[in-house]
């Protein structure tokens, strides 16, 4: 395809050639009445003359020679990174010591699907992405968290099915044995992406308010007080008397979003979605005991290791004040 400031497509070139080699017209007539310089019919004609037909179709305009073009190695090492660590730009590019738009760049051009398309455990691409194009983000730590509730299959003893594939569970003895769910609460601080996390029996209203206090006073120690907190519209969340009255002894306002718009309460959506791939569906866990042991270890990782890119690849535990 021509580029968009091209005079000439193919077709016109071939009607510049009959024009001059067929039709015997002076090349400088034929190019004035083309809209074209008398260089530019020049050289159409010369290819024409040299390779024919094929001569007179695009070009490739990408040089010969590349001299800042990334070494070959440099493009396996981030590959393999990526196989290996299915992890973005900004982690790739801070552990191989690369830009992370170079890291983008290799990405793209060897055509690797986005992290947000693939599934966590085999990078397998199984969705498409969406972009949220309304960003904000609140002046300092407590101004603002976000609290909800993620709930993931509980993992029967001895692996489900990502350890024994899926036709574990078409057996009878399967089918009848309860497996059940875990309750993932999760509050995640707006400015700086601090999070607390518990793993509960459910997601009752009285459940609710007894960890909303223990997120409160974990939030306490970094030295961070919460003026408001946001969440759906569940009935834990806007039914509870005794998370109602944990809002009024703390000071802390409830702020409910839209119904059915979650993409209002992002941040621990987005949180959520990384609990999932990062921690949940990250490895194969041989029993529910197991996973559940592993949260603490990875939410420290969380606030205080891992790289966020809305922080400049800093970690959450950077944007808190030292207590």
């Amino acid at each position: 395809m021509s580029h968009r400031n091209a005079r000439l497509t193919v077709h016109g070139r071939r009607l510049l050639v009959h024009r001059v080699r067929e039709l015997g017209m002076p090349i400088a007539h034929v190019a004035r009445a083309m809209g074209v310089s008398r260089q530019c019919a020049h050289r159409w004609i010369a290819r024409f003359d040299v390779e024919g037909d094929a001569g007179l179709s695009d070009r490739s305009s990408r040089p010969h020679r590349m001299p800042t073009m990334t070494a070959p190695a440099v493009e396996a090492a981030v590959l393999a990174a990526r196989r290996e660590c299915r992890r973005g730009q900004d982690w790739l590019g801070a552990e191989l010591g690369i830009p992370p738009r170079t890291v983008s760049r290799i990405l793209r051009r060897h055509h690797v699907p986005r992290l947000a398309v693939c599934d966590p455990m085999t990078g397998e691409v199984i969705r498409a992405s969406k972009t949220t194009a309304v960003r904000y983000e609140r002046a300092r730590p407590g101004e603002l968290v976000h609290m909800d509730v993620k709930k993931i299959g509980r993992i029967p003893n001895g692996g489900g099915w990502r350890a024994h594939g899926r036709d574990m569970g078409s057996s009878w003895a399967r089918k009848k044995t309860p497996v059940g769910y875990d309750f993932v609460h999760s509050v995640v601080d707006d400015h700086s992406r601090f999070a607390y996390s518990e793993i509960l029996d459910n997601e009752q209203a009285a459940t609710t308010a007894t960890f909303f206090a223990r997120a409160l006073a974990r939030f306490a120690e970094h030295g961070v007080h919460v003026d408001a907190v946001m969440t759906d519209n569940a009935w834990n969340y806007t039914h509870s008397n005794a998370l109602r009255d944990l809002l009024q002894r703390s000071g802390t306002k409830h702020i409910l979003i839209r119904p059915h718009c979650p993409w209002q309460n992002g941040k621990v959506e987005r949180f959520n979605r990384t609990l999932q791939s990062e921690w949940a569906y990250r490895t194969v866990f041989a029993s529910n005991t197991e996973r559940t042991d592993d949260l603490a270890p990875w939410l420290e990782h969380y606030n205080t290791q891992r790289r966020h890119s809305a922080l400049g690849g800093l970690s959450p535990i950077s944007r808190l004040s030292p207590t």
